[in-house]
């Protein structure tokens, strides 16, 4: 009696391939990544945000913190596009005291990226509210992870908060450490 079992023929090179590539893709996008989290630390400008904590008792169930920045809501006069304003709109947010100890400011807000000049930095960020005479900005920075011996976690009173911000040359920004 013939054997029941049918050999089963061997896979194509090329499918055999197909998860290695795969695998070397995902491998070379996480590097990507991290790669361009250390660049933009090491290459970025150096800018120091007033903030301060939304709320301080979401600590208590999670490790992050969401942050509202002084910068975050900006007089419209400074705002510097052709058209009005709209919400979900990108824009660049001109800062100036780059590098400096007390925490930028902003020159104004623009529809198109501004030449930054020397001691100033172009923050990228999107328009969450326009009323008639502020714009609610946000940039992506709003939630940190607070680390266990910070002393974000012991307080229980937000007070201000000093936060660095690197901003790469390429328009990627990091929260590199937040101070009181």
């Amino acid at each position: 009696m013939a054997s029941a079992v049918a050999a089963v023929p061997e896979a194509l090179p090329r499918f055999k391939l197909l998860p290695r590539l795969l695998v070397g893709a995902q491998v070379l996008y996480v590097l990507g990544v991290a790669g361009a989290g250390y660049a933009t630390t090491a290459l970025g400008k150096a800018v120091v945000l007033a903030a301060t904590p939304a709320d301080l008792t979401t600590l208590k169930t999670t490790d992050f913190v969401r942050l509202r920045y002084a910068v975050a809501t900006v007089p419209r006069t400074q705002w510097q596009g052709p058209d009005e304003p709209h919400i979900r709109q990108s824009v660049y947010v001109l800062l100036t005291s780059a590098g400096a100890p007390a925490a930028a400011t902003v020159l104004g807000v623009y529809a198109a990226e501004p030449h930054a000049e020397a001691g100033q930095a172009v923050l990228r960020g999107w328009v969450t509210d326009v009323f008639p005479r502020t714009l609610g900005l946000r940039y992506g920075l709003e939630r940190y992870y607070v680390p266990a011996a910070s002393v974000l976690r012991k307080s229980t009173v937000a007070r201000p908060l000093r936060v660095q911000v690197r901003i790469a040359p390429w328009g990627q920004s990091r929260i590199v450490e937040v101070s009181e």
